[in-house]
């Protein structure tokens, strides 16, 4: 997880002035936003699907309870195990727990944000285990020390050159910037870390409550490794992840793909239903199923349901201007972007400045548009903000910028002055158009990016009222 201990406006200014940052957020978001307008661009009636979509994810999250039950009782009846974690504490001691009953050394991991919302791999490493992250973006964010940037690309705030240099200093590669030299490099220096370990832990995307089944989606192979070498594989699910039938899965499966990477569907589907059967050559001695609450239940029910229907795509944040200037590290949580700031203040309530998250955002509703299930992002990310006044959480800053607009806002006399002064600041400090530099407090407007000026002379309630003067004048002419 990105440090708390840094302000939030510090963690933001820094990300706008990382020149590197920029540079390999517009790449990939842009790379990502294009994939995806094709993929959906080429469905027939994409917006059918994702109004399907929609209703599959509410009618999964209106029988929760039901579909938790039905799919622990059939992934303990085909020889698996589940564990019902309340919170990361529980699910935590269950992991470590198990790891040492079976005299569990080695680890290696495949692409988990439930593992890193619970901060797993802390846990596992202070039992003394060795824990190896196997996704290619988490491996190289293990070995820089940090936390992921974005939901499916964890490394993405990572130029090519950083990370050759990671490569160099921790796997001996030569300096390149070549992409499939250093993926070889990597894929060399894992390949022995899927063979020796002893526990393999994975994320599920999808449980499939009739089949007591889980689906990990991924594009390198490494969760299929992670799953079947090891002779314990260990799922960690967040409880609304789940669907009723595989009918219904086909239709998740469809989404989720187009709208993360722009693909028809990812490299690899897999459906695991329990540890390997008698005669099977491939598979865990063990399967273990983590049904990981920590606070959706609390969600469930309450004017933030709808956040529970998010299937981690990641479409939101490449959208979102705000996550393309400052990444995911700024957000401070797991989880970033428009959807992360929803997530956030709900599920870590207690994490510092979290109620300051819903207000990194524009309202501009990209992040609705291009959501798979439709969630109403800017809507939540209002009433977050609204709770945050309730409770006392907002900035004496804004409360005085709230009070004055107030006051202006019912006082016409006020709106008029405020207006006429504006426009005649806007004409001192502007040029052809754009204000570069506005004045304390309103500074922050432009530290990043100009201010359109104002334009004309007039307010469009004087405009207006010419307009309709020289109307009544034309008709009354003979």
């Amino acid at each position: 997880m990105a440090s708390t201990t840094i302000s939030f406006s510090d963690r933001v200014d820094h990300a706008l002035h990382d020149a590197a940052l920029k540079t390999a957020l517009a790449r990939a978001t842009g790379r990502f936003i294009d994939n995806r307008a094709e993929a959906i661009g080429a469905l027939s009636d994409a917006d059918a699907l994702r109004d399907t979509a929609r209703a599959i994810r509410a009618d999964a999250l209106a029988h929760l309870d039901e579909l938790l039950v039905q799919l622990a009782a059939n992934v303990e009846r085909r020889g698996g195990s589940v564990c019902w974690a309340s919170d990361g504490e529980e699910a935590r001691r269950y992991i470590v727990d198990l790891a040492k009953a079976r005299g569990v050394r080695t680890i290696v991991k495949s692409k988990s944000m439930a593992s890193e919302e619970i901060q797993l791999n802390p846990a596992l490493e202070e039992a003394g285990l060795e824990v190896v992250e196997t996704d290619l973006g988490e491996y190289i964010i293990q070995l820089a020390g940090e936390s992921p940037s974005h939901i499916i690309a964890p490394a993405i705030h990572k130029t090519r050159a950083q990370v050759s240099d990671l490569f160099a200093k921790h796997l001996g590669m030569p300096p390149t910037d070549d992409i499939p030299t250093m993926t070889q490099a990597a894929r060399v220096a894992l390949r022995q870390r899927f063979l020796k370990a002893d526990m393999g832990i994975s994320g599920v995307n999808f449980g499939v409550a009739d089949e007591g089944a889980v689906v990990i989606v991924e594009n390198e192979g490494n969760a299929r490794l992670t799953t079947s070498l090891p002779r314990i594989h260990v799922a960690i699910m967040g409880i609304e992840r789940i669907v009723a039938r595989m009918e219904d899965l086909g239709v998740m499966l469809q989404v989720l793909a187009r709208s993360a990477t722009g693909q028809k569907l990812s490299v690899y589907t897999s459906i695991i239903s329990g540890p390997a059967r008698a005669g099977e050559d491939d598979g865990p001695e063990e399967f273990h199923l983590v049904l990981l609450d920590n606070g959706r239940a609390r969600i469930l029910g309450g004017q933030y349901a709808e956040a529970l229907m998010c299937i981690r795509c990641g479409a939101c944040l490449n959208a979102c201007p705000v996550y393309q200037a400052i990444g995911g590290h700024a957000y401070g949580g797991v989880y970033s972007g428009p959807i992360g700031a929803v997530l956030t203040p709900l599920l870590q309530p207690d994490m510092p400045e979290a109620a300051l998250l819903p207000q990194a955002s524009s309202l501009c509703g990209a992040c609705q548009e291009v959501c798979p299930v439709r969630i109403a992002i800017p809507d939540l990310l209002l009433r977050l903000r609204a709770d945050a006044v309730k409770v006392g959480k907002a900035h004496p800053v804004e409360k005085a910028t709230m009070a004055s607009y107030a006051l202006t806002m019912n006082s016409p006399a006020l709106y008029r002055a405020g207006g006429r002064l504006a426009r005649l600041g806007s004409r001192i400090i502007g040029r052809k158009g754009r204000i570069r530099r506005l004045p304390p407090p309103l500074s922050g407007w432009t530290r990043q990016r100009d201010f359109p000026a104002m334009q004309g002379s007039k307010s469009f309630g004087e405009w207006w009222e010419e307009r309709e003067k020289k109307r009544s004048s034309a008709k009354e002419t003979p």
